[in-house]
């Protein structure tokens, strides 16, 4: 399947970018995320501060595709929007880091998930499932400090009011962080839930 590749000339303010988009391995042509991702790349402008305009329209949702927007190769849009002051973007850079913690706390979590379904689908010995349910709930118990921990140190970031790209950026990260928190309160009471299941077969099985 070939990738699209489009070329198109993005006017902001009075200098003209030229941006080449490679379409997805799935055979989609690129997004509108696709295309503001390469701005901020080449003007310093973040995604959230950008308005890019086509034909007089604004280009709104980031998962749609530039060729469902009418845009093709050689057409020319415009860019309004303003670079972040670099004490905005090093407090940006801040928030940044602790969004790749998130992600790699995520994937821990994930992991168990994973394991977990293998487990209760019998993909283990049933003697051996006790103990391995014990060290599952461990590992989320460790994820759910780390996403606690995470939470406190996005909370003692203080954020000048002015700095809209980093609130947002910060309110994102609470909310996600949140629902992994949520994630390990479900997980946990799924292991403890098979606990209790396989204990009570083994007094079965005892009597």
């Amino acid at each position: 399947m070939s990738q699209q590749t489009i070329t198109v000339t993005v006017a902001c303010g009075s200098v003209k970018h030229s941006v080449t988009l490679t379409g997805h391995d799935d055979g989609n042509g690129p997004t509108v995320k696709d295309l503001s991702d390469a701005l901020c790349q080449s003007t310093g402008v973040p995604s959230g501060s950008q308005k890019i305009i086509f034909k007089g329209k604004s280009l709104k949702d980031m998962e749609e595709s530039l060729s469902s927007c009418g845009v093709k190769d050689g057409c020319k849009l415009m860019m309004i929007g303003k670079r972040n002051s670099p004490e905005e973007e090093a407090e940006l850079k801040k928030l940044k880091d602790i969004e790749k913690t998130i992600e790699l706390t995520a994937k821990k979590l994930e992991k168990v998930d994973g394991e977990l379904t293998g487990l209760k689908n019998g993909f283990l010995a049933k003697d051996l499932q006790a103990e391995a349910l014990g060290k599952l709930d461990h590992r989320v118990k460790i994820a759910a400090e780390q996403f606690m921990k995470i939470l406190e140190e996005i909370d003692a970031i203080s954020i000048p009011e002015n700095f809209s790209d980093c609130k947002i950026k910060k309110k994102g990260l609470v909310k996600t962080v949140q629902g992994f928190l949520a994630q390990c309160d479900k997980t946990e009471a799924c292991i403890s839930d098979h606990l209790s299941k396989i204990q009570s077969k083994n007094l079965a099985l005892a009597d």
